[in-house]
């Protein structure tokens, strides 16, 4: 019910957007180039809905309007989905092919692999990308930063290039780490021919496998830095960088993150935005117009923000018991959660929330610190939003003879303790002490020492017994 009010609520925002286009005499689609005029889109759009204005959106039936070919509304951090449309149909992406590139960029600078202070010359194939560039000269050398803004911002086809030359070697060697990284990732239905997205027949990818992508992207904060930047510019100041992603200057909390469009592909959008806790991927692909993907992108956003929330599962220590320990030193563990992170659960569901609690019956030693034990689901309404790892709070060792009989001999020795202490045995010195004062010498006594002298050995004695045992 909730996704079909939502085809309806964005059906709605894009028909309005597509009027206030129209009364301004449309938008042109560039290809293969991102220079996009401005869409001044309002930040602050009220995302409460009354019920009235709820049944007015699913009778009206907006759902085939929709302009785009597919769509997807992503939760960043979990990877739900809440918002469909034909996911998995596979279409040209466009510069939004750039989200693999800096991915693979970013985690090389992570590896060590690359710096961002390495400086990268400019190659003939680097030169000859044409489409959005900074119009890069054979053998210029540029930073792997600048480049990198270049390509975050203002979609640059020629760093783009350039920096995977930079890291594989070689045009194909980069293409072919973005299609293995793909396989990685889960990205079931993309295939990657160039490292910026210009229209290749069977260069492909779906709205899923770019939020899986776009997912994996965000996670590192450092791209941030870059994909939130409106504008810039290179060479000190003789280049200037616009962002073409308009939803990061006018949309409360995005964070990025590119944007795509060619004859092929159309206007397609990979868009990212937080708010309260909350963070989303919204991708549409394949609109007629620029103005038709901001618009149709940032309704996904609003009815994300509108109608779900990010949530702590509350702890679970009341439900928690240890768990049985075979052939361990200890008879049981306890565990504990590893993370729970977050869940997205519709507004106004908390009271409804249920944790169940699955834990193994025993486990046997040994035991590592971190192991899981169980996992603990998250119910709404007897409905699975996801679940969580208990994992073992400890290491426990496995039994060995030897172990065996040190926990005996620490038994033994615990239950002399607390009984009635006996008499010790004592030693009569032989050789009389010095007596200068004529008197018989007095008889000393002394402790026996329970000690078989060997190196690591553990020794204890119990009454009269004197045990040893050679520690592991």
């Amino acid at each position: 019910m909730i996704k079909k009010i939502a085809a309806c609520f964005l059906a709605f925002v894009l028909m309005l957007g597509t009027v206030s286009a129209l009364a301004s005499g449309g938008m042109e689609v560039y290809p293969e180039v991102e220079d996009i005029p401005v869409v001044e889109l309002d930040p602050d759009l009220d995302p409460n809905m009354d019920e009235d204005f709820e049944a007015m959106l699913v009778s009206a039936q907006f759902t085939q309007t929709l302009p785009a070919k597919s769509a997807i509304l992503m939760d960043q951090h979990t990877g739900k989905i809440l918002y469909e449309l034909n996911p998995d149909e596979q279409i040209p992406p466009a510069s939004i092919t750039k989200i693999m590139t800096m991915l693979l960029v970013i985690e090389a600078i992570e590896s060590g692999k690359i710096s961002l202070q390495d400086m990268v010359s400019t190659s003939e194939y680097a030169n000859s990308m044409g489409g959005s560039q900074i119009w890069l000269k054979v053998g210029e050398e540029m930073s792997v930063e600048n480049l990198l803004k270049a390509v975050a911002i203002a979609s640059a086809n020629d760093a783009s290039a350039a920096l995977g030359e930079h890291i594989a070697g070689s045009n194909e060697a980069f293409v072919s780490m973005m299609n293995q990284r793909a396989k990685e990732l889960g990205m079931t239905n993309t295939t990657f021919l160039n490292t910026t997205g210009l229209d290749e027949e069977g260069h492909l990818t779906t709205a899923r496998d770019i939020a899986i992508m776009s997912r994996e992207l965000i996670k590192h904060e450092i791209i941030i830095e870059y994909s939130m930047i409106w504008m810039d510019s290179l060479r000190d100041g003789a280049t200037e960088l616009v962002n073409t992603n308009k939803l990061v200057r006018f949309y409360k909390g995005a964070t990025g993150l590119k944007t795509g469009t060619t004859d092929g592909a159309g206007s397609c959008l990979s868009a990212t935005a937080t708010r309260d806790g909350l963070s989303l991927v919204s991708v549409v692909m394949g609109c007629p117009t620029s103005n038709d993907r901001f618009s149709f992108a940032r309704g996904l956003l609003d009815f994300g923000f509108a109608n779900y929330e990010s949530l702590t599962p509350p702890p679970i220590d009341d439900k928690l018991r240890p768990v049985k320990v075979l052939r361990g030193v200890e008879e049981s563990v306890l565990p504990q959660v590893r993370d729970a992170g977050a869940f997205v659960i519709e507004k106004g569901q908390k009271e409804n929330l249920t944790q169940e609690v699955t834990l193994i019956s025993d486990i046997e030693a040994p035991v590592l610190a971190g192991q899981v034990l169980g996992k603990v689901q998250i119910l709404v309404n007897g409905e699975l939003m996801g679940e969580y790892n208990l994992v073992a709070s400890q290491d426990i060792a496995r039994m060995t003879f030897t172990k065996a009989f040190q926990k005996l001999l620490r038994a033994m020795l615990k239950m002399n303790r607390d009984a009635k202490p006996a008499p010790m045995p004592k030693i009569i010195s032989e050789t009389p002490p010095e007596n200068t004062g004529g008197e018989p010498a007095a008889e000393t006594e002394t402790e026996t020492v329970c000690t078989c002298g060997i190196d690591k050995c553990y020794c204890a004695k119990i009454g009269d017994i004197c045990g040893c045992t050679r520690e592991e």
